[in-house]
């Protein structure tokens, strides 16, 4: 059975327009009116929509999915200025520009103080700086050992190398030798060579060769404070004179942090301590041997006083325990039975736990300490 497919649009029938004639189309001037109707009403109703959302805050629940939001709810123009309203640039109290001034604190931090970092100064605590005097050296004196901003490493490594050379008095900096003044020239001391260490001719005045101090360490060794002062029993204040006995410095090999070496040409130790202080190397050997045996006589009456003090202890602690049992009076080692005096009984020493020897009598248990020398 075939049946009629329905068309689209479906024609138009009398019932639904019944004051138009059937088949009638519409005139150039209807369609051209029908439109601009149209065109008014959808900008009236766009117009109504803008108002209404402008008059309220945007919500974006109501915001249908896929539609276009208008310019109106996006748009920065009519944003009302709030306090709490931090791009506002209008004054909102007290003349203040910064909307967040005017939110008091609470009742529990009314105490507590806001700073403003970005309008403080820096007083450095009321020290003067460079800034203050820049060119003042006395106020501000960098460090010699830091690299200055304006060097590269390449040229501060190179300036390091040459202070070096010129603290040593070697290469570029060495002392010329003249051919025409002969009588001038400081020859070594041993061999009557040129080539002597100018570094130890300025610090110790002694004009010597490289090859000559390794060949006599006997004289031109460096000895140094300690073994100055045990060796040959000089003082402090002797070894801090400079004028006395000149010293070179060199840095600690122990730690970097510790106080420079103070290191002393031996044959001028020995000519000061033999010559000048002791005499001779016998007078040195006695008095040596004297602070020696001097030292050993403290010891020992030191280790006799703490023996002392041990057996007062010893003795003390036996009778409060005797006089603790009940017993009537009587002297430390007194038999307290028979009425007689006690000898002890010792037997074998026995080592404690700190490895030291301890008797016990074998008839009333007293303990003591042997030591043995």
């Amino acid at each position: 059975m075939a049946t009629e497919r329905p068309s689209t649009p479906p024609p138009h029938s009398a019932a639904v327009h019944p004051a138009l004639p059937p088949g009638s189309p519409l005139t150039p001037e209807q369609v051209k009116r029908i439109e601009i109707n149209r065109l008014k009403a959808k900008a009236l109703r766009g117009q109504r929509e803008a108002d209404a959302l402008s008059s309220k805050p945007s919500d974006s629940s109501n915001v249908v999915t896929g539609q276009k939001r208008a310019h109106a709810t996006i748009s920065t123009s009519n944003v009302p200025a709030t306090l709490r309203d931090g791009r506002s640039k209008e004054p909102v109290k007290h003349g203040t520009l910064r909307p967040l001034d005017d939110i008091q604190p609470a009742r529990n931090f009314a105490k507590y103080v806001e700073y403003d970092f970005s309008k403080m100064t820096d007083t450095k605590g009321g020290f003067l700086t460079v800034e203050d005097d820049p060119h003042n050296k006395a106020l501000y004196a960098p460090n010699a050992g830091d690299k200055p901003a304006h060097m590269t490493l390449k040229e501060w490594e190179r300036h390091q190398l040459l202070r070096s050379l010129r603290d040593r008095k070697e290469g570029p900096f060495e002392p010329g030798l003249s051919v025409l003044k002969k009588e001038e020239n400081k020859l070594c001391r041993e061999c009557g060579s040129l080539e002597i260490d100018w570094k130890w001719e300025d610090v110790f005045g002694c004009a010597i060769c490289n090859t000559c101090k390794d060949k006599l360490p006997e004289k031109y060794s460096l000895l140094t404070k300690t073994e100055a002062r045990e060796d040959y029993l000089l003082t402090d204040p002797e070894l801090k004179d400079e004028e006395l006995l000149p010293h070179l410095e060199r840095p600690n090999p122990h730690k970097a942090t510790f106080h420079n070496m103070m290191l002393f040409l031996r044959y001028q130790v020995e000519e000061y301590a033999l010559g000048k202080k002791w005499g001779s190397a016998e007078a040195l050997d006695e008095e040596f041997a004297r602070r020696e045996k001097d030292k050993k006589r403290r010891k020992e009456d030191k280790f006799k006083s703490k023996l002392q003090e041990l057996k007062k202890k010893t003795r003390v602690d036996a009778y409060r325990r005797s006089r603790k049992g009940g017993v009537g009076s009587g002297a430390f080692g007194d038999d307290m039975d028979n009425g007689g005096r006690h000898n002890h009984t010792w037997g074998r020493a026995v080592e404690n736990d700190e490895g030291i020897g301890v008797k016990t009598c074998v008839e009333c248990g007293m303990e003591v300490e042997e030591l043995e020398f």
